[in-house]
């Protein structure tokens, strides 16, 4: 059955996940409705913690930049003795000697210090603002990648708990089969003891009975999976015990009359808001580059004290201070036309972003449509195994009235309980597509958060 797929594709990572845990914690036993489910999730699913992670990256990056903005201040200390005081040759004649001599003199002494301090402050830089917004813009973009997270991990646990429901209505639709089938096989046999009966016919439901045990072995297996499968997509270990609180019947299959009057519904839909934050920093990054063009302006000062002794130890007891306070002032005026070609390739990057955006918009109506169509037909194609159920149930009745009374064959009940058993399979899948499709539907008109 194809909502079996869903298990086959998760297998491999909840195995990898189980091996990778080093000391499982300790079995907790946890009774959730599909809204607790959900819940947990965010709370213990890796994505999500990631994506809470890094909003509080996105917020030092915030920080940071500003930081950009604030008095950088730094201090430095030097500490230099020469082992050999360097020589520098003056010419002679200064000293009365002959034209052409060089007199070796040594400059300095042989011990050396400074500790100093510099200060810089942005007064005006372009980029500089821009690139705060940015960094705030950048924060946004983390917060919505949070709430998308928080909706892939919602429709993912969705999915998995109502996968477990459907299984459990099997398993309730298999164990009633195989009661009034048991029941079917003792009167056959009581029958064929008493001769009113041929071996054939005890034979045949023997043959219905044993395949339906083996279906509902098969159903338990891959229910047990399924829990598994669940407590996978919320972080919860796979050791933990879980049961569900929500039944099927809880379940509301809406009506979609209303959705086909949205047109605007794919503003609701965390993509489209990720594609326009996506333009908003693309048009940040355009004007960083155009802020490029304008002047920066910095102020600087500078405290420095010297030492200088050829004895160590009097080394720091006279210094020789020494300050500044200035400006910078950088005015660009040509560098070869970069700067106007990074101007053009960010607005080639924002004419880019807004096609993107107009794509996904039709991206999003098209999934919507597509969504609505699989949630009619998944709603009709279930009403109408609902029905096929309950008339092969009628027509097994009728079969096993007339088998009764002598007026039909065993052949004729064989083939009624099998009719009953492919009507209870489609139905089950029926009921898989459609709770499968509402999901799907919501999640395509923005209604998951």
């Amino acid at each position: 059955m194809k909502y079996l797929l869903f298990t086959a594709t998760v297998l491999c990572a909840i195995a990898f996940k189980s091996y990778a845990q080093e000391a499982p914690p300790n079995n907790q036993t946890y009774s959730f409705s599909i809204q607790d489910c959900i819940n947990y999730a965010y709370e213990h699913q890796d994505s999500v913690v990631n994506a809470g992670l890094d909003i509080k990256s996105a917020e030092y990056k915030v920080k940071e930049t500003r930081g950009i903005g604030l008095p950088q201040i730094s201090g430095s200390a030097t500490f230099q003795d020469y082992l050999k005081i360097p020589t520098t040759l003056l010419p002679g004649e200064v000293f009365g000697q002959p034209a052409g001599t060089f007199i070796p003199v040594k400059f300095g002494v042989k011990y050396q210090s400074s500790i100093g301090a510099t200060a810089d402050q942005i007064l005006f830089d372009g980029s500089y603002l821009v690139g705060l917004k940015a960094s705030r813009t950048y924060k946004e973009l983390s917060l919505k990648n949070l709430t998308r997270n928080k909706i892939q991990i919602s429709v993912a646990v969705t999915k998995a708990y109502y996968q477990i429901l459907v299984s459990n209505e099997q398993l309730r639709l298999t164990d009633a089969n195989l009661k009034q089938l048991k029941q079917q096989f003792d009167e056959t046999t009581a029958q064929n003891k008493q001769g009113t009966v041929e071996k054939i016919d005890v034979d045949r439901i023997a043959v219905q009975y044993n395949n339906l045990v083996t279906t509902r072995e098969n159903t338990i297996r891959s229910l047990a999976l399924n829990y598994q499968v669940l407590k996978f997509q919320m972080g919860m270990p796979i050791e933990n015990s879980l049961s569900l609180k929500d039944k099927l019947e809880d379940i509301k299959l809406d009506d979609t009359a209303d959705l086909a009057a949205d047109t605007s519904f794919y503003h609701n839909r965390i993509e489209y808001s990720l594609s326009e934050t996506g333009i908003a920093l693309k048009k940040l990054d355009l004007k960083r580059q155009q802020s490029q063009y304008l002047p920066t302006l910095k102020a600087n000062a500078s405290y420095t004290s010297s030492y200088q002794n050829n004895s160590f130890g009097n080394l720091y007891k006279m210094n020789f201070p020494s300050s500044y306070v200035g400006l910078t002032l950088n005015i660009p005026i040509f560098n070869g036309w970069q700067r106007l070609n990074q101007v053009r390739q960010s607005k080639i990057a924002v004419l880019k972003s807004q096609n993107d955006l107009e794509n996904s918009k039709n991206g999003l109506k098209l999934e919507a449509n597509k969504a609505n169509v699989a949630y009619v037909n998944g709603i009709q194609s279930l009403n109408n195994q609902k029905r096929n159920r309950e008339l092969a149930e009628e027509v097994l009745r009728v079969s096993k009235i007339k088998y009764q009374q002598g007026v039909g064959s065993s052949l004729e009940v064989t083939q009624a309980q099998t009719s009953l058993d492919d009507a209870n399979d489609k139905y089950i899948q029926g009921l898989y597509d459609a709770l499968i499709s509402k999901v799907d539907l919501d999640k395509a008109y923005g209604r998951i958060k």
